[in-house]
Formats: structure tokens, sequence, C-alpha cells
């Protein structure tokens, strides 16, 4: 079974939370605590306003078509996004909070 990537604040909270993990998995540690290190430890997910996510991709120096390209979505979605039409979710916005807290490189 392949184990699941997750995304860490840093080093020392990567080796923090896979400890306090190995706790919950022999019982010494409750799932509430694991929820309260998840929180944490892991890169947060927040919303993101229109004008943000244009910001991030200004940042970058990338068009919408290549900030598209990176995020595996279309240029018209990236153009919704930054107009507020729509609004990113999911997989899309754990990417986002990726690339704004480490730059476009983070998930080329």
């Amino acid at each position: 079974m392949k184990k699941k990537t997750k995304n860490y604040r840093s080093k020392s909270m990567a080796a923090i939370h896979e400890t306090v993990a190995g706790l919950f998995d022999t019982s010494a540690v409750d799932k509430q605590t694991m929820r309260e290190f998840d929180e944490i430890c892991l890169t947060p997910i927040r919303a993101f306003k229109p004008r943000e996510i244009r910001e991030i991709r200004e940042r970058e120096h990338v068009s919408q078509m290549v900030f598209a390209y990176y995020l595996n979505v279309s240029k018209g979605i990236i153009s919704q996004w930054e107009r507020g039409k729509k609004h990113p979710a999911g997989a899309s916005l754990k990417l986002l909070s990726l690339v704004k807290k480490n730059g476009l490189a983070t998930i080329a």
C-alpha cells in the first residue's frame, strides 16, 4: 500500500508529526490529539481571494496559461479564479497554498 505524501511546515515539524503519528498507531495518543498535531504540523489550507491568486501568479512571473499548466487546470479556470467567478478547491487549493509559501518551483 502506497503511503500518503504529507507537506509539512518544516523538517522539524515533520519529525514531530511522524513521532506523534507513531504514538497514535500504538494507541498512546488519541484521535483528538492527532488532529491537533495535524493542524500544527501540516501546511494549512485556506481559501484565497481572487486578488491573492493573481498576486501569487504575478509574483512568480508567469502567465495564466503557464500557471494553469503547473496547477493542472485550464487557463479559463485561472481566469475565473482571478475574477472571483469560481473558487479553487481540493488539490488545486493545496497546490496554491504550497506555491504561496514556497514558490512555483515547489510543484514544478
